[in-house]
């Protein structure tokens, strides 16, 4: 079945999961990897209302070996398979590049593969990394990509692979990823504020921190949209997905932690105490893109969205943290 069969399937799925706006017997197989992550575990509660979330974890499909992801996939014959699981570790993948090209390359390719077979959609997760940072101002989903480490040349040669395969994909491109578990800057700043009496943070590399439950209530919402219309609701392609507004590192960490210290936390830092560092002082193995913003005028246009200013967002999410 190609694309216009695949969008068929989803259109009499969304017909059949979704009755004068309230849900019936979910009939929409969505298969999602990467449950324990900080996109997966909130995907896992935004998707549920939408059909069976059936989670595949490392034990069942483990995304480094082709083979056995491919056979988990075809067993369970899914509508949509959502994907944010990644080799995530940007400084170690430069040690370890062909593990993370299987991550962040080849499972996306495998999954499209079964995908345009079964006439399923893939919506699968990059990065801001693939591009270098230059342009000085928001990147649009058209600019030229330039990957700088090999954590972002994976997560690009992913992108790539998926849209080959001539399955129905959406790809978002989020950034500076927050969640209310798992491992994030946000919970390193508190962290360390609380065992050190100064912090010294980058300020000359600019994004735009953007929470897990931000990103899986907006995939949500669009997946809400495609199985009620189908193609129609937004076109196979990438979305770029943040929040909105920007700061550098060293702005978010200061905002942490005066969110921290407003909370009643003992911490020996205060934001007065974080220092402002240039990256050229604090070199790391990967190269980081010193301007990152992605402008995301055409996901909101597509999906009738509003997306909030970073600091709404993450000020929910260290509400759950502190």
């Amino acid at each position: 079945m190609g694309r216009a069969g695949g969008q068929r399937r989803l259109s009499r799925l969304g017909r059949a999961a979704i009755r004068g706006g309230a849900l019936s017997q979910p009939t929409v197989r969505i298969a999602l990897t990467g449950a324990t992550g900080q996109v997966g575990f909130e995907l896992r509660r935004a998707l549920a209302p939408l059909g069976e979330v059936i989670v595949l974890d490392r034990a069942q499909a483990d995304l480094s070996d082709a083979t056995a992801l491919k056979a988990a996939l075809r067993a369970i014959a899914p509508s949509v398979i959502v994907n944010p699981a990644a080799y995530t570790a940007v400084d170690k993948a430069e040690s370890e590049p062909e593990l993370a090209k299987a991550i962040n390359a080849t499972a996306p390719a495998v999954m499209g593969e079964v995908a345009a077979a079964l006439g399923a959609l893939v919506v699968h997760y990059s990065t801001d990394y693939v591009f270098d940072g230059a342009l000085a101002k928001p990147y649009q989903e058209t600019d030229t990509t330039h990957p700088q480490s090999v954590y972002g040349q994976t997560k690009w040669a992913g992108e790539q692979a998926l849209a080959a395969t001539g399955a129905d994909y959406w790809i978002f491109r989020t950034a500076w990823v927050i969640g209310a578990r798992g491992h994030n800057f946000a919970r390193t700043m508190l962290r360390l504020a609380a065992e050190r009496d100064s912090l010294q943070v980058v300020s000359d590399q600019v994004g735009t921190p953007t929470t897990a439950a931000l990103i899986a209530d907006v995939t949500a919402q669009a997946l809400h949209q495609r199985l009620q219309q189908g193609a129609a609701a937004g076109p196979n392609g990438v979305y770029h997905l943040t929040a909105a507004g920007h700061t550098s590192w060293h702005g978010l960490a200061c905002h942490v932690i005066t969110k921290a210290l407003a909370a009643g936390h003992t911490l020996k830092v205060t934001p007065d105490q974080i220092a402002a560092i240039t990256t050229a002082q604090f070199p790391t193995p990967a190269p980081r893109p010193a301007d990152s913003r992605l402008s995301t005028t055409k996901l909101e246009n597509t999906f009738g969205l509003t997306l909030p200013d970073w600091r709404v967002a993450l000020d929910h999410t260290l509400e759950q943290i502190l």
